[in-house]
């Protein structure tokens, strides 16, 4: 390999690392933002309506899941990443707009409302080829999986900084907190998509040999047909909802300095959004640790062992969260990333539980894919592409968790995450068996 070739190689590995960070980056603003959104007079304190802009992000899933799939073998990788980039800079520079003083009354949310959407459909189709081409780039085998790896790893790490970098610019929540307060994070993302653009535009990338569908190879069924396969679906959905609104709803909470509304430190309410934000980076902090504990076990613990064992100690979890009373208070560290500096604030012990979650949902994702595709042979590329469209999920659960959150309480709303744990437990204790072996697959 020449030198030129090799820096071009090392060169867009580094620029997809940097985009399997931007996935999380851009998908983790939904809660934080929704802090701000949650304070603005039009929105009136809704738990509900603040968490719109994660819908959107995820709802957008629901319709780019199937075609970003089919984006590669019609345009390629290379294409399919520039126009991903190029989406994302837009949905973005959409909600950079949002916070434009000339916007105002329900304007700006509606704005932002539709920039999350395209940022949503953008992180999809990133979400869809950035796997693949870093195994390319690879050259497959331990080589392309170990940058996968990496970059997970520095997806984990991105998505435990978000809501930490976010909080710490809102600071105190009040009425008149501002979009402009958070435009350091947009002038970020923009830079970093408009910079992957440009590296790609001029790395050469060769896709991969990809056969055509014909006639002869059309399938005789789909992945419906195998009813451990459609359960399987029901679980991702459920998953990516209790994976996002566990520490969006946290989020919420903490931050939430009302009279009527969660949990108030009377020494914090200057840095509400703060401590909120910081909670909600441990729990994707403590996912980032189990990734790592769990593909070193990975290999003498089945996937169904490790769905029983984590959704029965995240059901325990969420059930102890929910009966502690709120004060019941333990120290947690606070990280004031701006500042650089750590110290010990009070938050409530159904937080710390809360954030404990995070373990559990670490080794969800994989575990629920590995189950729903045993089996499953040539049709596990059209599963995936289900699979991809069920990330709604992390949209459509927290609004309706932030739904009860409005009525009964924060706390007693996190039945929603219980009813979705005890789905994947049933799951992985019966539903996951496949009982349409007579089906051919080769």
């Amino acid at each position: 390999m020449s030198n030129q070739k090799k820096n071009g190689s090392i060169i867009a590995i580094v620029t997809m690392m940097f985009l399997y960070a931007m996935i999380a980056f851009v998908t983790n603003l939904g809660a934080p933002i929704g802090v701000v959104m949650k304070n603005d007079p039009e929105v009136g304190g809704s738990n509900m309506l603040a968490m719109l802009g994660n819908f959107m992000n995820f709802f957008a899933y629901l319709f780019m899941g199937i075609p970003a799939g089919k984006m590669l073998t019609r345009i390629g990788y290379k294409k399919t990443a520039m126009l991903g980039i190029l989406v994302g800079f837009i949905g973005v520079l959409i909600q950079f707009i949002s916070g434009f003083e000339a916007l105002e009354g329900y304007t700006d949310n509606v704005v932002y409302l539709t920039g999350a959407f395209v940022s949503g459909l953008s992180v999809c189709m990133l979400n869809t080829v950035v796997n693949p081409m870093l195994n390319l780039l690879g050259g497959g085998g331990n080589r392309g999986n170990q940058l996968n790896m990496i970059g997970g790893t520095l997806n984990s790490l991105s998505g435990t900084m978000t809501p930490m970098l976010v909080g710490a610019l809102i600071g105190q929540v009040t009425r008149e907190t501002d979009f402009v307060q958070i435009n350091l994070v947009l002038y970020i993302a923009m830079a970093v998509f408009a910079a992957a653009f440009c590296v790609l535009a001029f790395i050469p990338i060769k896709d991969p040999e990809m056969g055509k569908v014909t006639a002869a190879t059309k399938f005789e069924h789909t992945p419906w047909s195998f009813r451990h396969c459609t359960l399987g679906v029901i679980a991702i959905f459920v998953y990516v909802g209790v994976e996002v609104g566990i520490p969006g709803g946290l989020n919420f909470y903490l931050s939430d300095t009302s009279a009527n509304g969660g949990w108030v430190n009377p020494e914090a309410v200057l840095n509400a959004a703060t401590i909120g934000g910081a909670v909600a980076a441990m729990y994707w902090l403590l996912m980032l640790i189990g990734r790592l504990v769990s593909s070193a076990i990975a290999g003498k613990v089945s996937s169904r062992q490790l769905m029983l064992a984590t959704t029965s100690v995240g059901m325990v979890l969420i059930i102890a969260a929910i009966l502690t009373p709120k004060d019941v208070t333990v120290s947690m560290p606070l990280v004031k990333i701006l500042e650089g500096t750590v110290e010990m604030t009070t938050v409530p012990m159904s937080a710390l539980l809360l954030v404990l979650c995070g373990l559990c949902t670490s080794v969800m994702w994989a575990s629920i894919f590995n189950l729903a595709t045993e089996g499953l042979g040539k049709y596990t590329a059209q599963a995936s592409g289900i699979f991809m469209m069920m990330v709604v999920g992390g949209g459509v659960l927290p609004v309706v968790q932030s739904f009860f959150a409005d009525f009964m309480g924060y706390m007693p709303s996190y039945f929603v995450y219980l009813l979705a744990m005890a789905y994947m437990f049933y799951y992985a204790l019966i539903g996951c068996k496949n009982v349409n072996k007579d089906i051919p697959v080769e």
